[in-house]
């Protein structure tokens, strides 16, 4: 099955087709885990779909291993085949160890297709590819056009919302939807199915824990509520279970489990075995990360794994793992990061490269895993959005150092973020989220007073809205939109612009606190604190300087000096060169008759930056009380600032 890259193609073997896509979960693992019970579970899943697609009068056009491509005459036929495969499936794996167990994704679209020289080409093929593989293990993934075609034509399940997800060389951006069974009990399912479980047995766990309440009249703790057993486990198992957790380490954790030889011949483990022991002694060097030894990570080789029983058994966080295929003078290398808690994939990479010195080769992808990986897991850490929106790793590299620059909030950082940035943008055009950070250090030269002539601010205004028109789905870009709309003093537009990141993560943390900063500038206070608290909850362990200030901010603003400056100490503990927290402390002990100390943040001000000024602070302080305004320069010019 190929895309279609645009090679001619006649118009009469075009046409207008409702195109499945099957896959099986994890097939080749398990085929480098154990060949012989892999072919016999392929058989069993070949039967079960065929027969489905017989029955559901679809054409198989094409398998490849446990690949399946099917032509139905309707997409009413094609969903209700995938929803049948799925079911069958299901019961089937109720009766099953999860050795035995079969998963499959499944992707529906509908669009044209070419049929030549005995190969299928044409959107049909590449979208609902494409779909198969942003489906969830368990579920069904469909386009728009499906959907439209089906919503009130059949019983559809549990739906849920994907948006509009970037589908690999689809320029087009659609509505895409996931088909879940009325019951998904027992499947360990990714992404937005992974947090609706979760959130399922969360409030399953709270309505037993308010009927102990009422039954036992008193207090529940924190303890009894986790020793609560879940259904049908003894309380003696859930000790045993809870004596062999171990608790995740206090900086970021990881193990890196064997890859896995995919290549033919099995002599080439050696390959992969080194590939894994590289990647775990180059990043147990790193002091900032807790990497598990290599003999541990070994003894999950050749095995199937569970990543809730690796977080136990291990203590960490995340799981590196990945497979290694070498073929003839080429070598492909895939290479995964999983978030154990979540059971989601944070980061993936594949490298297809030619075979010319292998070492050397191995040493090259080594570094740029390792490199980019400490990158990804420090930012994710630090509760810094790091989604991988480009295709391009190079351009991703980049992209990860400048936010790693920027968020140190120096003017010599400021300028290297902006930099990285822009290679970003050189190495991937249409790369979003680059363009939204490379207007944001446009906005902290101006906003910090590095250089504050008005044209940076446009400048910052331009690369956002560059951004947004690539990709109006990402929430970064419409926070920082929202930022240059509050500072250009145009409330309104930056009120919109934060509700609409809001509506696209509800769990933005930044979006709620700038959200509050807007409300704060706009005399609503109260309603400011609340919204920053709400944003700082969702990031409790590691609360970024900059929210921290914010919220310090609006203390002093309310009269609550003290807790202001609690709050700006904490932000000042996680970045002492942090200026406006400075700044800030310094109107507080002022407002307070706190004068020495006061006096020592201004110094501590213009030490930091020589430049800054009452009069910059009137040009980059949002506020539509002109009365705030004059009390805080008040409260400056009282502690010395000129």
């Amino acid at each position: 099955m190929k895309e279609d890259t645009g090679s001619s193609v006649h118009s009469e073997h075009r046409r207008l087709a409702a195109i499945m896509f099957t896959d099986i979960v994890g097939f080749s693992r398990q085929m480098g885990a154990n060949e012989a019970r892999t072919l016999r579970l392929l058989e069993v899943h070949n039967q079960i779909v065929q027969q489905a697609v017989s029955e559901h009068h679809g054409t198989v056009i094409k398998t490849v291993g446990d690949a399946f491509l099917v032509d139905f005459p309707s997409v009413v036929h094609a969903v209700q085949g995938a929803q049948q495969i799925q079911a069958q499936l299901h019961g089937y794996n109720a009766e099953k160890e999860p050795s035995d167990q079969i998963h499959i994704r499944i992707g529906i679209h509908l669009g044209d297709i070419v049929q030549k020289s005995g190969d299928v080409f044409g959107d049909g093929v590449n979208i609902a590819s494409r779909l198969q593989g942003l489906a969830a293990p368990d579920t069904i993934c469909i386009s728009q056009a499906v959907y439209k075609e089906i919503e009130k034509k059949l019983s559809l399940g549990t739906v849920i919302s994907l948006g509009r997800p970037h589908l690999k060389n689809i320029a087009q951006r659609e509505p895409v939807y996931a088909l879940l069974n009325e019951a998904p009990q027992g499947l360990r399912q990714q992404l937005h199915v992974r947090r609706l479980q979760f959130k399922q047995w969360r409030q399953t766990l709270q309505i037993a824990a308010a009927v102990l309440l009422l039954l036992w009249a008193g207090v529940v703790t924190l303890k009894s509520f986790r020793s609560i057993p879940p259904p049908g486990q003894s309380q003696e198992m859930a000790s045993t279970e809870s004596q062999l957790a171990l608790p995740l380490p206090d900086k970021p954790s990881l193990v890196v489990l064997p890859f896995v030889n995919m290549s033919e011949d099995p002599k080439q483990e050696y390959f992969s075995d080194g590939l894994t022991d590289v990647l775990t002694g180059d990043l147990s060097k790193i002091s900032s990360l807790f990497v598990i030894a290599r003999n541990s990570a070994f003894t999950y080789k050749g095995k199937a794994v569970n990543m809730q029983d690796i977080r136990k058994e291990l203590g960490v966080r995340y799981v590196l793992e990945g497979s290694v295929q070498k073929a003839g003078e080429q070598v492909r290398i895939v290479t995964q990061l999983i978030d154990t808690t979540t059971d989601s994939h944070l980061w993936s990479e594949r490298y297809d490269r030619p075979l010319k010195d292998i070492f050397a080769l191995q040493d090259e992808i080594v570094q740029k895993i390792v490199t980019t990986l400490k990158l990804q897991i420090t930012l994710r850490e630090q509760g810094t959005s790091v989604r991988k929106t480009t295709d391009n790793l190079e351009a991703y590299d980049a992209y990860l150092r400048g936010v790693e620059s920027v968020n140190r909030y120096t003017k010599e950082a400021n300028a290297q973020a902006r930099q990285l940035f822009e290679k970003a943008i050189e190495l991937d055009p249409q790369y979003a989220q680059a363009y939204a950070s490379l207007g944001f250090t446009y906005f902290v030269e101006w906003g910090w007073q590095w250089n504050p002539d008005p044209q940076n601010l446009e400048r910052a205004f331009a690369r956002a809205q560059k951004a947004a028109a690539l990709d109006d789905t990402l929430p970064q870009v419409h926070t920082t939109l929202g930022l240059i709309y509050l500072y250009k003093k145009q409330f309104e537009p930056a009120k919109a612009e934060f509700e609409r990141s809001i509506t696209l993560d509800p769990n933005f943390a930044n979006a709620y606190v700038q959200l509050g900063s807007l409300l704060a500038s706009a005399g609503q206070p109260q309603e400011a604190v609340r919204l920053m608290e709400r944003g700082i909850r969702l990031n409790p362990r590691q609360p970024s300087p900059i929210q921290l200030n914010f919220l310090g901010l609006v203390y002093i603003m309310l009269g609550r000096h003290e807790e202001g400056i609690t709050v700006l100490k904490r932000a000042l503990s996680l970045d002492p060169n942090l200026l406006f927290a400075h700044v800030n402390l310094a109107v507080a002990y002022s407002e307070l008759g706190r004068d020495e100390e006061a006096r020592t943040e201004v110094a501590t001000v213009l030490r930091l930056n020589p430049q800054f000024s009452l009069e910059g602070v009137k040009q980059t302080y949002a506020v539509k009380d002109s009365a705030q305004l004059e009390r805080y320069l008040t409260a400056l010019r009282r502690a010395g600032l000129k």
